[in-house]
């Protein structure tokens, strides 16, 4: 007898330190990607399908679905727990939403933070009222199916980005950064010297700069070093 695997797969995770996802919330992706060196923003396609509804940090629950299906979404809200957000990769389909206002609903109700996909969403009004910040590339009325396999925890490709559940997520009116667990760490550390050098550039400003420093000129002419 030959078996048949499950069409839904799971895979278990650890999640982060709370306290470290705490940390995060409210930092800009910007001060975020600078401590990763640069990088760790998707793709600038994504935006939030509610515009005033964007900003989370929460812990990545992650999703594979596949194109023009939400199986595996709705499944996980089984393994939704509160502050986590579900990233959902639709394999960059756009022929129809993955999911809409009922579905997000019963994940802000099981705890979650934020959705983030690259595909669409539908139910505009509803989603308002949900109030759950969601990501997508777009908006589209037509409906999923709901009967391919997928899987849930296993590391996914966003966009081209890859996010593994128990990565921290972040969001604001900038995109969204994902910070893998095994750096979270070395952002940490990074971050209080990442906000130091930015209040003395914003303060540099505001008193009237017109050149960064490392093209500031001396009264001789010279460049200063």
């Amino acid at each position: 007898m030959i078996d048949v695997p499950p069409l839904i797969q799971r895979q278990s995770f650890t999640r982060p330190n709370p306290g470290q996802v705490q940390a995060l919330a409210g930092t800009p992706t910007g001060f975020i990607v600078d401590a990763m060196g640069g990088s760790g923003a998707l793709d600038f396609r994504l935006r939030p399908a509610i515009a005033e509804q964007y900003a989370f940090c929460g812990v990545a629950l992650t999703v594979n679905a596949g194109p023009g299906d939400n199986l595996a979404l709705v499944h996980a809200l089984q393994d939704v727990q509160p502050g986590d957000v579900l990233v959902a990769s639709a394999g960059g389909f756009t022929g129809c939403a993955i999911t809409g206002d009922l579905v997000l609903g019963m994940a802000k109700n099981s705890g979650a933070v934020g959705f983030v996909t690259d595909g669409c969403v539908r139910d505009l009004v509803g989603l308002r009222a949900v109030g759950l910040p969601a990501w997508s590339v777009g908006v589209t009325p037509n409906s999923p199916q709901r009967h391919r396999p997928g899987t849930i925890g296993y590391p996914i490709a966003l966009a081209g980005h890859p996010v593994a559940s128990g990565d921290i997520v972040i969001a604001d009116l900038d995109g969204v950064v994902v910070v893998p667990q095994a750096r979270i760490a070395q952002v940490l550390d990074r971050l209080p010297a990442i906000r130091e050098a930015e209040a003395r550039a914003d303060a540099t400003v505001r008193a009237g700069a017109r050149l960064p420093s490392f093209l500031a000129v001396d009264a001789g002419g010279s460049t200063k070093s």
